[in-house]
């Protein structure tokens, strides 16, 4: 149970990591709450990835994917096959609680275990916690903060909240299973960040008609069967079956904070040294998504994957 390195988060950055500490020789722990690569899991069934199969790559093991984007399905086959192929040293279904001590000597206590280690590597992800809208009924059971399969949905009055890709991806898988979709979406249009090849399909399925979109417009309430929401024009109360607020998701800032990482600003940034990827706290490292803080859209498999190589090297180094 003593480490060179224990890593917390076992979704593609985390395996990242513990395949380049293999590499260099170090002895390591990957420990993961839930499942394997657990955020990409709970993603829609239906998902098709935004990067093309070679950039979601770790460990230089080709991503064959059937067409350019891979699915969600494809890549949790590729990520355990990865994980299989190193032979990773994963415990999963464990939750970490609490850390103590400092570089060279932490002690780590988790749901199911006590471990030492010299450094330790946060690669969290930021899919646990949804941002609430803070209006009245959110915590009806109509109300759904993630989203799965469309066909749950089918012949229902469906609002969807938000302009991101998941929220399109709702609205138009929805709307295919003959639920009667309505948008409800803060800014004046479509947001950019939306897949270019699903961009136009929105926007056309919205100008004819075919899925209501209300623009500079927000919830006010929600109840059983009708939800009140304030236009441009006035308040509206539309009838409604279910309400699938995707309005984004944000890291586990309480975590972060109880492991002695400082947050920064009013997007929280996680404080690390982008040279090393280490944090205020010495020999505690953050990689992947998480060190984006509430600008969720920073970092991604693609852009991140450096973080493993820059963390493992310092730690080498050091």
């Amino acid at each position: 149970m003593d480490y060179d390195i224990l890593i917390i988060g076992a979704g593609p950055i985390g395996l990242a990591c513990g395949i380049e500490a293999k590499k260099k020789g170090l002895s390591y722990i990957i420990i993961e709450k839930g499942c394997l690569v657990n955020s990409l899991y709970n993603y829609p069934q239906n998902m098709t990835f935004f990067s093309t199969s070679e950039r979601l790559e770790i460990g230089d093991i080709p991503f064959i994917s059937n067409n350019l984007k891979p699915t969600r399905s494809e890549a949790l086959e590729y990520y355990r096959r990865v994980t299989l192929y190193f032979d990773l040293n994963v415990r999963l279904f464990e939750e970490v609680l609490d850390l103590k001590g400092v570089q060279g000597s932490f002690e780590v206590k988790t749901s199911k275990n006590f471990y030492k280690a010299k450094n330790i590597i946060v690669s969290t992800g930021f899919y646990d916690i949804p941002n609430w809208m803070g209006v009245e009924g959110e915590n009806l059971s109509k109300v759904f903060h993630y989203y799965n399969d469309p066909s749950y949905f089918a012949i229902q009055k469906v609002m969807v909240v938000g302009a991101s890709n998941s929220s399109v991806d709702a609205a138009l898988e929805c709307y295919r299973k003959g639920a009667e979709v309505t948008m409800v979406i803060r800014n004046g249009e479509i947001s950019d960040r939306v897949k270019y090849w699903v961009k136009p399909d929105i926007e056309n399925r919205i100008k004819e008609g075919s899925i209501k979109a209300y623009f500079n417009s927000e919830i006010k309430s929600i109840k059983e069967d009708v939800v009140l929401i304030n236009t441009p024009n006035g308040d509206l109360q539309l009838d409604n079956d279910f309400v699938l607020a995707l309005t984004g998701y944000q890291p586990n800032f309480s975590f972060l904070q109880h492991l002695g990482i400082m947050l920064e600003g009013r997007n929280r940034y996680p404080k690390y040294d982008e040279a090393s990827m280490e944090t205020n706290r010495k020999g505690v490292y953050l990689a992947g998504v998480v060190c984006g803080g509430m600008d969720t859209h920073l970092w991604f498999i693609e852009n991140s994957r450096i973080h493993a190589e820059i963390i493992i090297s310092h730690i080498v180094s050091e």
